[in-house]
């Protein structure tokens, strides 16, 4: 409950794969389907949390649909590790629903179910910071909870507002549901514990960030590159999600966009959220899906950069969520009056799912293993040095020389790229330590170090080099450096012990 190994504070993440440990051991099998089972969950939950508010049956299922099988979301369920984003998306839908039930009769018990979901969803993935927000979205629409729009025919002053009158239940059939209308400052009160929630857990992921060395300085990536970059991401995303093709697992930061690029990217930003004001009164789901969107990247869009990428197709399994509301609900207002205007609408929504199956199914394919996921990275991305330096891993762990040989070459692939890049050096370093090219090797950890000093595993390699070169005295300098800077470093331990034996030095009580 306290970890934060990996950078993370997520327990229930960690308790989740805990579990997958004692029924499965390490067959990764049983951790995929354990994913795959949370997916599904989700698509479900998702469908009947919307069906519920908006009374829109059939548009509820086109968006959990697109949810379900969009190629932008197969490395939230394809890869294990990424167990906190689907665990965090079935608490965070569930909040959702929670928080339904209580804006249709509040109570201290409704309050604290959401209350409960949103703890559990942070405990899973800080992202769920932004909830809060979303759930004021709600407010407007489709909960109708704060006097912003006019759902419907509109709603009568005085009385409870009624959902989807007229078009919303000639369409579905549904009967629609009743919220009373509440002050702004209430809505905005009752949201402040789940507030001060976020801000706690946010807070603890950037101290564990820190600790980690992941949390990039204004130095390394100024203010002026991460606001391109977001804006910039921001519509590569909405582009991914028509046309989901040249999908990677990482998509490296440029350092800077060209200033084409970003005044594009912001014309666009700046138009779409013009027309989903413009259309506020007669079509609110435009703007709630539209900030839902914008608001729930805003963690990982770049502004408090985490890592060296620039963007990551998992980041969009929620904020996907608001786009898709956008376009079925639009879609479907804008065709259903018309002649045939429903069956239009279902054939479109189910050719557009059918034809969204094929590319996520090639985009799974790409997971099957390391060295194919990063071979694709580097044929569809440019000048991608980390999964040069990725592949080049993958390709060193089969031990072959071949593959050695065709490993090292990506290292300095990675490294023609960004020469000062420690974990290639290190990692070409490692590739000709075990072709016996020790003194080469030498020279790659060393530069390593001139740029990282405390990489205790380039402290513990440089020794086994520079001991297999029969500089012992340096090597054990180099042994007891990597403990000073790991003490639970066991590898170096027993190096250490072996090196002091062999330089006929009484061991050191490692126990």
């Amino acid at each position: 409950m306290t970890s934060t190994e990996a950078g993370f504070w997520h327990p229930l993440t960690w308790v989740s794969l805990m579990l997958d440990y004692q029924f499965f051991g390490l067959n990764p099998g049983g951790y995929h389907f354990t994913n795959l089972l949370l997916h599904l969950a989700n698509t479900l939950l998702l469908f009947l949390v919307f069906a519920s508010m908006t009374g829109a049956v059939w548009r509820s299922a086109l968006v959990a649909a697109l949810f379900a099988v969009h190629p932008l979301h197969v490395e939230s369920v394809a890869w294990i590790a990424e167990r906190k984003d689907v665990l965090c998306g079935l608490f965070w839908i569930l909040a959702l629903g929670a928080y339904a039930r209580y804006a249709e009769r509040p109570s201290w018990t409704r309050y604290a179910a959401v209350f409960v979901a949103a703890l559990l969803g942070l405990a899973s993935k800080a992202m769920a910071v932004t909830l809060p927000f979303v759930l004021l979205l709600l407010d407007i629409w489709p909960l109708g909870r704060l006097r912003l729009t006019e759902a419907g025919r509109g709603r009568v002053r005085g009385s409870p507002i009624i959902l989807n009158e007229g078009q919303d239940s000639a369409l579905d059939g549904e009967s629609p549901r009743w919220f009373s209308p509440t002050p702004i400052g209430w809505l905005i009160l009752e949201k402040v514990p789940l507030v001060a929630l976020s801000a706690a857990v946010g807070i603890l992921t950037w101290m564990a960030e820190t600790k980690i060395g992941a949390l990039k300085t204004v130095a390394e990536f100024p203010l002026a590159v991460r606001l391109e970059n977001a804006v910039v991401s921001y519509v590569r995303y909405v582009g991914k999600m028509f046309w989901p093709a040249d999908l990677a697992v990482i998509y490296p930061h440029p350092g800077a966009w060209p200033w084409v690029s970003v005044a594009l990217a912001a014309i666009v930003l700046v138009m779409i959220t013009v027309f989903a004001l413009k259309f506020w009164r007669r079509a609110p789901y435009l703007a709630v899906g539209w900030f839902w969107y914008l608001g729930t990247l805003v963690p990982v869009i770049g502004l408090v950069q985490i890592g060296s990428h620039a963007m990551a197709d998992r980041y969009t399994y929620i904020p996907l969520i608001g786009l898709f509301i956008m376009i079925v609900w639009g879609m479907t207002d804008m065709l259903a009056p018309r002649r045939l205007g429903r069956a239009l609408v279902a054939i479109g929504g189910l050719a557009i799912v059918l034809a969204l199956i094929p590319p996520a199914r090639a985009q799974v394919a790409y997971w099957a293993d390391a060295e194919r996921l990063f071979r694709r990275a580097v044929a569809v991305t440019e000048r991608n040095y980390l999964a040069h330096n990725n592949l080049g891993a993958a390709l060193a762990r089969k031990g072959c020389k071949g593959s050695m040989d065709e490993a090292l070459r990506h290292y300095r692939k990675a490294l023609a790229i960004r020469p000062r890049y420690p974990e290639a050096l290190f990692n070409a370093g490692s590739a000709l330590a075990a072709q016996g090219r020790y003194a080469e090797a030498e020279t790659y950890y060393r530069t390593a170090l001139e740029i990282h000093p405390a990489f205790a595993e380039a402290h513990n390699n440089l020794a086994i080099a520079l001991a297999m070169q029969g500089k012992m005295h340096d090597a054990i300098s180099h042994f007891r450096t990597a403990l000073h800077l790991r003490p639970d470093y066991a590898e170096a331990k027993k190096n250490l012990a072996l090196a002091l034996s062999g330089a006929n030095r009484k061991p050191p009580d490692l126990r």
